[in-house]
């Protein structure tokens, strides 16, 4: 690929939403968030408490969200 740093690779986030079997793919916590944010609707600060813990729900969101790095 031109133009990539030898050795560097993306760390993909994966977003499940209750209600929702396929997960949404990000490639950085950064796009996460915005995402969650402006789509999503969470507010700033359930979106960074998902960041930080992995999960958030009621009474920080409306419905149960969680967040993992993809496994290779």
């Amino acid at each position: 690929m031109k133009g990539a740093v030898p050795g560097t690779a993306i760390a993909w986030l994966d977003l499940r939403v209750e209600g929702d079997p396929h997960p949404r793919r990000f490639d950085s916590p950064a796009t996460l968030h915005t995402y969650l944010v402006h789509v999503e609707r969470l507010s700033p600060e359930a979106a960074t408490l998902l960041l930080e813990r992995g999960e958030v729900g009621p009474p920080d969101a409306r419905r149960v969200y969680r967040v993992q790095p993809l496994r290779p």
